[in-house]
């Protein structure tokens, strides 16, 4: 076979795939975790901390999951979206096929890899099945980290992440807690309690209390008693979609429902965990209290 009827057949199935993979990710109703993502967006989104030349190095072709201004030629698997794209990527598939590699350019954010240059030689690596390609690297540091599963629709989460870390920095005081909400407003609802504890502590203490005295006193009487009670009791059985910090969060709203209800501040977080189960037994429809 002639090295162009090669190109053409294999952009054809390239195109071919780019197709079924977006009719599936639609099918699924989730066409964000069909996009390539925007370096520019991640970055702005993530919070820029510093860069770093790191040289050359050779990356795994499937941790590579953005570009730099060519997001929307390409699908998260780096399949060409536009039929325009076909007379340089043949070209490229036909270097390729004789091994002729140049090392692309890549920007690194975590275990994520940006393509700076070079986004028609991971497409044609993709569809060869090529695993590993040669790279300039320059890594990317920034406030709120990620990995190479980040989907488009897990941006917005980032932001808000971002967002309570620069009210309240539990990434560097609090290290060993996992902070991961399913409701991108909960993040928001998490500094607010956070920061009415430490308003509590001022008043109580008669002075200027710190983020990390407030965060460190916030873990050890109000977040850890509960996560512990969260985990003996195996209260997430009964709620597997959601996280420890979700029902954390609901706890606390429950009981402050509680208190409103009957007029009695004595509720405990205990009471309020007892009657979420007892609405969600066995034979009910297992819902939250929304908040």
């Amino acid at each position: 076979m002639q090295p162009n009827d090669q190109a053409d057949i294999d952009f054809s199935r390239a195109r071919r795939r780019a197709f079924l993979r977006r009719v599936g990710s639609y099918l699924r109703r989730d066409p964000a975790s069909n996009r390539l993502l925007s370096f520019e967006e991640v970055k702005k989104t993530l919070g820029l901390v510093s860069q770093s030349y790191l040289g050359m190095r050779t990356v795994k072709v499937d941790k590579i999951v953005g570009s730099v201004g060519r997001h929307r030629d390409f699908d998260r698997a780096f399949l060409p979206s536009k039929p325009g794209l076909g007379e340089r990527w043949k070209r490229i598939d036909q270097m390729m096929r004789r091994g002729e590699i140049p090392p692309i350019s890549l920007f690194k954010i975590g275990d994520a890899y940006f393509v700076n240059d070079g986004n028609h030689r991971v497409s044609v690596a993709h569809q060869q099945g090529i695993e590993m390609i040669d790279a300039e690297v320059t890594e990317i540091r920034t406030r709120v980290p990620i990995d190479s599963a980040l989907t488009a629709r897990d941006l917005l989460h980032k932001l808000e992440y971002r967002h309570l870390l620069e009210r309240l920095p539990v990434d560097r005081v609090l290290p060993e807690i996992k902070v991961e909400l399913s409701d991108v407003a909960d993040y928001r609802r998490l500094a607010t309690y956070v920061e009415a504890h430490g308003f509590r502590l001022s008043q109580l203490w008669r002075r200027y209390v710190t983020q990390e005295e407030v965060l460190r006193d916030w873990y050890e009487y109000s977040y850890r008693p509960i996560s512990e009670m969260i985990r003996e009791e195996r209260i997430l059985d009964t709620f597997p979609d959601r996280t420890e910090m979700d029902l954390y969060l609901w706890i606390l709203f429950h009981r402050e429902q509680l208190a409103l209800e009957t007029r009695d501040e004595r509720i405990s977080p205990e009471t309020a965990k007892d009657d979420i189960l007892q609405r969600n037994r066995p034979g009910r429809s297992h819902r939250l209290p929304s908040v």
